[in-house]
């Protein structure tokens, strides 16, 4: 019997191509390890009307991590129309499946490492190393959205703003809603998690990153939260900054920046950013983390135009196992993934389209795997 379980979610598009590649990376490293296939994505939405079907989730409950590639999502008309037809015209709403799966399994942290290593040509500058945070479950990823608006809801909202008066004239599908829902509990959380990785791993500084000088009462309460959880990590340096202003300060002076942290929408964002400076998303990895599941991905799309064409950067989802070993305890075989990536990029003999060289996604892994 192995002594890991791994749930095992290509997706969509090139979420194939780049996941078939890690297993060349872990099936060298000799990880004792099951891959359990589950089935996740657009064409399951397709054809049963779910993109993350029961039997995928009833799989999550009895693994000990798992491994995610990539999600084909599409606005609502189009998901609707895409439905096989017994399934058309059933009400039937399209959530994103990963989505639901932090909320499900509440995997609250995004963990997102921005590093440049050395000799990669798309690196803003050598030696940036960031760490993001985002809150993975709230805010205006909450999945409480409106169109048309309920009379109910557009009762309440005339009385409280004049701009909504409109309402009464049964204006209801003039309006669509997102509600952006923080609490105290997740805001907290959160930003203690960021903490926690900067004292565990010797990490100077921690940013907060708002916009609580306009959005009041969300983004305040989230810096509020904030503020009193700094104060049980005296050793650790405390700033924040509103999330235009770090856009920019992030490109002046990355090396201002150790660990940021934000709320869901903003961290999306800024950890995007951050993922540019050091290569571009080819190189970006995430972790959803919960305290019983943990879900690793690249924080790429599905880029369906390069599917089946062994043409993408593999290095994002080779990363994200990387940090599915430190999840499981295995830190060592970890490191030596790592210092296996950062040895393949440094030397640029073997280089995908993205790095301006022709090698394919599985030579880029096979790269890696003879550096183990």
């Amino acid at each position: 019997m192995s002594k890991y379980t791994i749930a095992w979610l290509p997706g969509d598009g090139i979420g194939n191509d780049v996941m078939d590649a890690t297993r060349i990376v872990l099936d060298a490293m000799k990880l004792d390890a099951e891959y359990v296939h589950g089935d996740i994505g657009w064409e399951f939405w397709r054809t049963e009307g779910d993109a993350f079907p029961q039997r995928t989730v009833d799989l999550l409950k009895r693994v000990n991590a798992a491994m995610f590639g990539a999600i084909t999502s599409k606005p609502v008309k189009a998901a609707e129309t895409e439905l096989v037809p017994e399934l058309r015209g059933k009400g039937l709403i399209y959530r994103s499946p990963i989505v639901r799966m932090r909320q499900l399994f509440d995997l609250y942290i995004c963990l997102r490492p921005c590093k440049a290593y050395a000799g990669n040509p798309l690196n803003l500058k050598e030696g940036i190393d960031l760490t993001v945070f985002r809150e993975n479950t709230e805010d205006l990823y909450a999945g409480v959205e409106f169109n048309p608006v309920p009379q109910e809801l557009a009762d309440v909202l005339a009385k409280v703003s004049k701009p909504f008066g409109a309402f009464k004239d049964n204006a209801l599908d003039q309006y669509a809603i997102s509600c952006k829902v923080n609490t105290k509990k997740g805001s907290s959380r959160i930003v203690r998690a960021a903490f926690e990785f900067a004292r565990a791993h010797g990490r100077k500084k921690v940013t907060i990153v708002h916009k609580a000088n306009v959005v009041r009462a969300t983004d305040g309460m989230f810096l509020d939260e904030a503020k009193k959880v700094a104060a049980d990590f005296p050793e650790i340096q405390f700033d924040e900054a509103n999330v235009d202003a770090i856009c920019m300060w992030l490109l002046k002076n990355p090396f201002n920046y150790d660990v940021l942290v934000a709320p869901n929408l903003y961290g999306d964002i800024i950890s995007d950013l951050a993922a540019q400076m050091v290569g571009g998303l080819g190189f970006g990895c995430s972790g959803n983390i919960g305290q019983k599941l943990a879900v690793f991905e690249p924080s790429h799309g599905s880029a369906p135009k390069y599917a089946g064409q062994n043409k993408v950067n593999p290095i994002a989802t080779i990363l994200a196992a990387k940090m599915m070993l430190d999840w499981l305890g295995e830190t060592e075989k970890g490191a030596q993934l790592e210092r296996a990536t950062a040895a393949v990029i440094t030397e640029g003999r073997v280089r995908t389209y993205d790095m301006g060289g022709s090698s394919t996604t599985t030579q880029m892994a096979e790269a890696i795997a003879a550096h183990l």
